[in-house]
């Protein structure tokens, strides 16, 4: 399956490049600069593949020349000492790019394993688990994409895209209804979702006809009682720190939705090796 790519990873990658290379790679100008070489990048545990526009565009913007050959696409399921992808081309502009272009796959693949996990684990309920802005600074459309690539949905990209009126905007405002009156005399074209802390504010959103309803760290018994009570009128999202062990029993209470800032915040990079070996009669200009 192809995943909609964001249109950043050539800014991004660049930033990335520029922090590691900066004014050039003094152990690469070791190597003789006519030197070609192979590698191949192995995984070394089970996990799910993200972040191959990535690793392809640091080697892209190294040197166009060199080759890469993909053998897992985004969104695959892989397992230990399976070959993800070979390369070759420059063993300068291989060795310049090796650990940019690794940190993207890793932790990309990383979010992507994660939001896997979390999607298996609900299979069968009606819930969809959505991500937050809880992202890594500079990788937000990056983590954004490897959720989906996980089989998880996004939730609003930012704050220019949605409307989410949390306990401060509530106050600020003057309370919820004052805040959905607000937001709705915008005439933005986005759903009005409300944070609520309670059964009491969930009513007083559902008058105020919110769009969706945040259940902040309800319990199940909470969270059932929201269901009954919202019978259908808004979406109901569950948050509030839920984890693997908490998430299947949070489905079945009948939310719509539930969102998990861990997929994003709690980075576990997948363990990943890139091995070269020296072309005896490199071939130039390879394609």
């Amino acid at each position: 399956m192809k995943f909609s790519r964001p249109n950043d990873i050539p800014a991004v990658v660049q930033r990335a490049l520029a922090e590691d290379i900066g004014t050039g790679d003094l152990t690469a100008g070791l190597i003789d600069a006519e030197t070609h070489a192979r590698g191949q990048v192995i995984s070394r545990e089970t996990a799910v593949v993200c972040g191959s526009p990535w690793f392809d565009e640091v080697f892209r913007q190294l040197d166009e020349r060199i080759h890469i050959e993909w053998h897992a696409q985004d969104g695959d399921p892989v397992s230990v000492n399976q070959i993800l992808c070979r390369l070759e081309g420059s063993a300068r502009g291989l060795l310049s790019g090796e650990r940019t272009a690794l940190n993207f796959l890793q932790t990309l693949s990383g979010t992507a394993t994660s939001a896997r996990r979390f999607v298996d684990a609900i299979k069968g309920t009606r819930a969809t688990i959505l991500d937050t802005r809880k992202t890594v600074p500079g990788l937000r459309s990056a983590q954004k994409y490897a959720v989906r690539c996980g089989g998880a949905s996004n939730h609003r990209m930012g704050l220019y895209d949605g409307i989410l009126i949390k306990e401060n905007h509530i106050m600020t405002a003057g309370g919820i209804g004052a805040a959905i009156t607000a937001a709705r005399r915008q005439k933005i074209e986005v759903a009005v979702e409300v944070e609520v802390e309670n059964l009491q504010q969930l009513q007083e959103a559902l008058t105020a006809g919110a769009d969706i309803l945040l259940l902040d760290n309800f319990d199940l018994g909470g969270l059932r009682e929201a269901v009954r009570i919202t019978a259908g009128r808004a979406k109901l999202e569950a948050s509030g720190g839920i984890d693997l062990a908490q998430l299947r029993a949070v489905a079945e209470t009948g939310v719509d939705y539930i969102s998990v800032g861990a997929l994003t915040k709690h980075l576990q990079a997948v363990d990943l090796s890139m091995r070269f070996e020296v072309e005896t009669n490199p071939v130039s200009n390879r394609h």
